[in-house]
């Protein structure tokens, strides 16, 4: 009884050392590559406590491998979007304009009826209340509401608020995403002459957006 207890301690303190290890997030936050090491973490872990015939190195072991299969890979991540993209992969669009897109909905696999319970999350009931609708990497809904049904602040209040839709990323760690790039009001040419009128390198751009009404934002790397 004494050698489970003991044993179930160790794996315990090994889990949140692990878990510290590879960062906080919520379970509805992970991303698809974090959610399947979750699991595996959990089931290895499981192993050794349940039978006690089963070495605990042989539990703790695979805890640590695993953590740092993924801490290497986040760092890849950070240094590539490729491989971000590939392992996490990208936002898409499923309300554009206000119009649903129902060619992103077939390619992700989403019924009408996920979106509307997705929006009733959201405490939208009517699809027609959206202007943009984005499906995150981890399986989350980002809900833009059109102008009128988005929270009254002082410029709303007095009409003044500029109608400018969801920002389009069309930089992201120095790489020019040519499909966000297609999708904007903004040409390929027009986002080189912006990056030259900042003065600087595309490299150097950790992040650049730009919305319907062509204003852009634009965040520079910076050396830690």
């Amino acid at each position: 009884m004494i050698a489970t207890i003991i044993r179930t301690f160790i794996i315990y303190c090994c889990v949140g050392v692990c878990v510290r290890l590879m960062g906080k997030r919520q379970l509805g936050e992970l991303q698809p590559g974090e959610l399947v090491i979750t699991i595996l973490i959990s089931e290895i872990a499981a192993t050794p406590i349940a039978d006690g015939k089963v070495p605990i190195l042989n539990g703790i072991l695979p805890l640590f491998l695993l953590a740092s299969f993924e801490i290497i890979s986040s760092m890849i991540a950070r240094k590539s979007v490729k491989f971000r993209y590939l392992t996490d992969g990208k936002p898409v669009t499923v309300i554009k304009d206000g119009i649903l897109q129902q060619k992103a909905l077939k390619s992700l696999r989403f019924t009408i009826d996920d979106v509307l319970a997705a929006l009733r999350q959201k405490d939208i009931f009517d699809i027609d209340d959206v202007e943009y609708a984005v499906a995150e990497t981890n399986g989350t809904l980002s809900v833009l509401p059109k102008a009128p049904k988005r929270t009254l602040t002082p410029e709303t209040a007095e009409g003044k608020e500029k109608n400018s839709g969801a920002p389009y990323t069309v930089i992201v760690d120095g790489v020019i995403l040519e499909n966000s790039v297609e999708e904007s009001t903004v040409s390929l040419e027009e986002i080189n002459r912006k990056i030259k009128s900042e003065k600087v390198d595309v490299k150097e751009i950790l992040l650049m957006t730009v919305d319907k009404n062509k204003t852009y934002r634009v965040i520079l790397k910076k050396e830690f």
